[in-house]
């Protein structure tokens, strides 16, 4: 196993690193325009991807070795869902405004407790249930008003769907998360990064006799900068667990509705409104909740392993 020096401020450094450069991939996305296919948004977001991902795994010696699996059905079952949460996010993010885009994205954590629970059996007490409920009161909040717009025809609706879309992206994305843990136990992370990225953009391509559409220059940019900034924060992020604990880096994440906010409504002009902070809110104080109670639980389980040593 490679040494790493512990280094607490890096880690958040590069956390916080990696929220503002996916923000500048969600940003890019959302200047593209509506009108573009979401398997064509998800295969430029992950073919481009590609290159700083490989870039950084030859710098750190490690690409040769990313390559090796010796679960490749695991890897096509993960990318697989990931590029269907991926396709419905994007459908999500291009339709509605950003900060509400993010706010819903929040539900992963939360249904990847529940999933936690059911596929793989973990024990979830009273506490992780309430953060969890409560936590999906948040959701509700924030995606009631866009819901109740269906019937009210054009970019409402529009709205209503996408937000839908957001809510079915982030189920996918709580499956995904239980399909990452599954891997991690017998692959690299290097391995787990580099695969997604190149089953993402093969299962993408497929869509082309769906309906792409021709690109001009600008929006052509806007999708390969959306697909650089998605490799790079990846490598941001995966920097950021090396130098840091999970707990103490993992709540800087809602550091990204601040940001978000602000982008928002400089770029976009959108401007929050009250149900949309007060739902994320809970969210937020629900997703912290259930962070600290994750590390509090990995420091027992460790424990009970040095003990049974």
């Amino acid at each position: 196993m490679e040494s790493v020096l512990r280094n607490p401020m890096r880690g958040i450094l590069m956390k916080v690193s990696s929220v503002v450069v996916f923000l500048g991939m969600q940003t890019f996305i959302k200047l593209a325009g509506t009108g573009i296919a979401p398997g064509q948004v998800t295969f430029y977001r992950s073919f481009f991807a590609l290159f700083p991902i490989m870039a950084y795994l030859a710098y750190r010696g490690q690409l040769k070795a990313a390559f090796y699996t010796a679960n490749p059905i695991g890897h096509v079952k993960r990318g697989t869902i990931g590029i269907i949460s991926m396709g419905f996010g994007f459908y999500g993010l291009m339709h509605l405004p950003l900060p509400e885009a993010i706010a819903l994205g929040y539900a992963t954590p939360l249904i990847a407790v529940i999933f936690a629970a059911v596929f793989l059996k973990e024990r979830v007490r009273l506490y992780r249930w309430s953060a969890v409920f409560f936590g999906i009161i948040g959701v509700a909040i924030v995606s009631w008003p866009k819901l109740t717009l269906f019937r009210a025809g054009g970019m409402e609706t529009e709205q209503a769907v996408g937000a839908i879309c957001v809510l079915l992206s982030a189920v996918l994305a709580g499956m995904a998360m239980i399909q990452v843990r599954k891997l991690v136990e017998e692959e690299r992370t290097a391995t787990i990064v580099l695969y997604f990225s190149m089953i993402a953009s093969l299962c993408s391509l497929l869509t082309l006799p769906f309906g792409w559409y021709s690109l001009d220059l600008e929006t052509t940019l806007f999708l390969v900068g959306a697909g650089f900034c998605g490799g790079v924060a990846q490598i941001l992020l995966t920097e950021s667990y090396r130098h840091a604990d999970v707990s103490t880096i993992a709540p800087f994440e809602y550091t990204s509705i601040l940001l978000g906010g602000v982008i928002g409504y400089v770029v976009f002009g959108d401007v929050p409104g009250g149900h949309m902070m007060v739902g994320t809110a809970i969210v937020i104080a629900a997703g912290v909740y259930i962070i600290h109670r994750e590390h509090r639980l990995g420091l027992e389980r460790r424990n009970a392993r040095r003990a049974g040593g």
